[in-house]
């Protein structure tokens, strides 16, 4: 089963007027285990970053004057994401804002009936809260240090970590791996403790002149070819 978790930074919250999204990062999981495959582009939005925003994100006006368009890594963005299903925290605040962008270009908006929401998850998991990116992180002891600003990328790492969590599956994958490498170290005991040891002196065969010519004789009085006889010479 594959996932992508995604994240996106903006110019701003109103993704219908004139906000753009300036950084897109995802960050490829399958069934449930990080393959180390990302997508991460920083986009031109053809217009200032307000101050309020670069003091969340830390990117500025400047910086992303040389980067692309949207238009220009939609295709790669929408090739990356495929038709799998996509874990956001606060997803209706990225869906808005990647559809707006989409709908620009001419491109096919992305559906939620294919999006995970993990704040949605937390609230029910944790109705007390707090549910953001860094209350959960603390929650389960992961380390965010990094974070001095939001970025696209970062953040979609730490919410894959978040994530599997959330559901579990953390636990699951340390338990699976934990039973793996316990069978691994048995099958390697036993094979070690079990393995025959050769003898210093080998046994005396037990078969007499006498009976291997009884057996001989036997088989005489056999009226029709042994199967066995068949692979005898082969």
């Amino acid at each position: 089963m594959r996932e992508i978790v995604l994240d996106t930074e903006t110019t701003g919250f109103d993704a219908q007027g004139k906000d753009r999204v300036i950084e897109i990062g995802c960050v490829e999981l399958l069934n449930y285990m990080p393959t180390g495959e990302t997508f991460h582009v920083y986009i031109n939005p053809k217009r200032d970053v307000p101050i309020e925003a670069q003091n969340v994100h830390g990117i500025t006006t400047q910086f992303l004057k040389d980067k692309p368009l949207f238009r220009e890594i939609a295709d790669d963005f929408i090739e990356f994401i495929q038709d799998d299903t996509l874990i956001i925290h606060n997803a209706p605040f990225d869906v808005g804002f990647l559809n707006a962008e989409l709908d620009r270009v001419n491109r096919p908006l992305v559906q939620m009936t294919r999006v995970l929401d993990t704040l949605a998850l937390a609230r029910r998991k944790y109705p007390a809260g707090p549910n953001s990116l860094d209350a959960l992180c603390k929650r389960y002891n992961i380390d965010n240090s990094n974070r001095t600003y939001h970025g696209a990328l970062l953040d979609s790492e730490l919410l894959a970590d978040v994530y599997l969590e959330l559901t579990g599956q953390r636990q699951a994958n340390l338990e699976l791996a934990s039973a793996n490498k316990n069978s691994a170290d048995e099958t390697k005991t036993t094979t070690t403790s079990e393995a025959p040891k050769k003898r210093p002196t080998p046994l005396n065969s037990r078969i007499t002149p006498e009976s291997t010519k009884a057996h001989e004789a036997f088989l005489k009085t056999i009226k029709t070819t042994p199967l066995w006889a068949q692979f005898q010479d082969k």
